[in-house]
């Protein structure tokens, strides 16, 4: 049995190029949530590709720039706080897998997305749960998204300080926590997030048992 992603799931479909796609950055409290979609060739693919949280952050970046040399095609895109407010965190993680494949220079026939749920998008769509561990596209995909909100999220770091953006990229870390209860939420956190919202309501999440970054509606 082969061991981590492979191009198995690739070759089971015929007529037109695959893509896979994967996000990035559903469960942070701050910043947007970011896609990834591309198409390899399977006669040239970089070596290493797994799911990027397998990944050291070296390795990713190391990736990234071999993935955008040697891919067919690549795209990435974002859906931001804001759409995130109005769509929900599902469907705008399903808006930036849509921008990511719009980026695409060539049109995808079929779409491997990671996970479960079939967005809609402008192809054909397969689900594969774990897929960014199966599916050596996906696995590209994935780390495009992630070392694209990183960077992002390093460069919020610099127009908000205070947060420590750099270093956790919006996830739960006792910085973050501390910084938004002594500062309060900037504009890229998700109002919509448990702990944001106890902060905004003059609660403390440590004492409230807020340590999950989940939606609380």
């Amino acid at each position: 049995m082969a061991k981590g992603p492979t191009f198995l799931l690739e070759k089971a479909f015929a007529g037109g190029p695959v893509c896979g796609v994967d996000e990035a950055g559903r469960g942070p409290w701050a910043g947007p949530v970011s896609a990834g979609a591309v198409i390899l060739d399977p006669r040239r693919t970089p070596k290493g590709l797994d799911d990027s949280k397998k990944l050291t952050a070296k390795a990713r970046e190391g990736l990234e720039i071999e993935i955008k040399a040697q891919a067919v095609a690549w795209g990435v895109g974002f859906a931001s706080v804001e759409e995130i407010a109005e769509l929900n965190i599902l469907h705008a993680a399903g808006l930036a897998m849509r921008r990511a494949i719009a980026a695409l220079a060539v049109r995808p026939a079929f779409a491997l997305v990671d996970g479960n749920y079939a967005f809609k998008l402008p192809c054909e769509v397969k689900t594969v749960v774990g897929g960014d561990g199966k599916s050596k596209s996906i696995a590209a995909a994935s780390i495009l998204a992630k070392v694209a909100r990183d960077r992002l999220m390093t460069q919020m770091d610099a127009v908000y300080p205070g947060y420590g953006f750099a270093s956790h990229k919006g996830y739960n870390a006792p910085i973050h926590v501390e910084a938004l209860v002594t500062m309060g939420p900037c504009e890229i956190h998700r109002r919509a997030w448990r702990p944001v919202r106890l902060v905004l309501a003059g609660i403390d999440p440590r004492t409230a048992g807020a340590d999950q970054g989940v939606l609380a509606f």
